[in-house]
């Protein structure tokens, strides 16, 4: 009779046991607007292998590319209200929340990513994580979105008059607006994951993005003109509501922690190995290349730094721009 006791006691303690076990598991869901291949949704994976493997498979990460989860905007908001966990988001996005990002956009800022992360993985960057843990949005890791250039269908771009009336798509960013505008050019917002179907129909000219965005959407298949103006760096903020950040304990946001430094230096690395390798291919598949008068452009540009430090921001703009030039 005891014997039989105990084996009941003991099978539904296992019962227990395995109902706790199912109950545990967090399955997170990680949203990015990029094309598959791109480093972003590399990373992205390598995020959700190593939170896998760190928590025994506790935690599950899905990961969803090309904006199958809205585009970035709307990604920044699910993630606000606690609708989404994560997001490897962009720079302008976020910016609409936490405006401070902003400053890393100034116009020839930066001339390589490096640079730019050295003041991010500082001081500045803290704070900049601060500002977004009060609108909502835990920093995971700040990613490479690249040197921006500029594509077109209409005529090489090498000088500033070259860009008057072109209408150029932007994302939703304001100093990009303000620099397109600087130059002469038209700025249109339109989503990036409805990009390829506008430059196709002509329902603008051109577009600007780091050479591994244009390469991997295929953009060179609807633009021909590419001109390295290198006119903005922009941060991809791998970030995670703070609603979904609150529900973990203290030994599963460490092995979040872990897994985005790997994932952050992973996405880094493919980032920064691409340009030269797919400036290559893309000129091999008929894209016509050419050089700025760069003094000219950062010139013209000028004006968008003066009236940011200008801003509500102004004070932070001023200690990037300050780092930024002592760097």
């Amino acid at each position: 009779m005891q014997r039989k006791t105990f084996v009941r006691s003991a099978l539904a303690l296992a019962i227990c046991a395995t109902t706790f076990a199912v109950h545990a598991q967090t399955k997170l869901t990680l949203g990015h607007g990029a094309a598959p291949g791109n480093p972003r949704h590399e990373a992205s994976l390598k995020f959700a292998e190593v939170v896998k493997a760190k928590t025994s498979g506790r935690i599950e990460v899905q990961v969803a590319p090309s904006a199958q989860l809205g585009d970035d905007a709307a990604m920044v908001t699910a993630m606000r209200t606690g609708a989404l966990d994560m997001s490897a988001n962009s720079q302008g996005a976020v910016a609409n929340a936490v405006p401070e990002y902003q400053a890393f956009g100034m116009p020839f800022l930066f001339s390589n990513a490096a640079q730019a992360f050295k003041l991010l993985d500082g001081p500045l960057g803290k704070e900049l994580a601060d500002k977004s843990a009060e609108k909502g949005l835990i920093v995971l890791g700040y990613w490479d979105n690249g040197i921006r250039h500029m594509t077109d269908s209409k005529r090489p771009i090498s000088k500033v008059e070259d860009m008057k009336g072109l209408k150029m798509r932007t994302p939703p960013d304001s100093v990009l607006v303000d620099i397109m505008q600087a130059l002469g050019a038209e700025a249109q917002q339109i989503k990036f994951a409805e990009l390829y179907v506008a430059l196709q129909q002509g329902v603008v000219d051109g577009q600007e993005n780091p050479v591994m965005n244009i390469h991997a959407s295929k953009l060179y298949e609807v633009q021909k003109h590419l001109a390295l103006t290198s006119h903005q760096f922009q941060i991809t903020p791998f970030l995670m509501s703070k609603r979904a950040w609150d529900k973990l304990s203290d030994a599963d946001k460490k092995a979040l922690q872990e897994a985005a430094v790997e994932a952050t230096a992973l996405q880094r690395r493919l980032s920064q190995e691409s340009e030269d390798k797919l400036l290559a291919d893309l000129k091999s598949k008929g894209v016509l290349v050419t050089t700025v008068d760069k003094a000219a452009f950062q010139k013209a540009t000028a004006p968008v730094v003066d009236k940011w430090l200008a801003a509500p921001i102004g004070s932070y703009v001023k200690k990037v721009v300050a780092a930024a030039h002592a760097n």
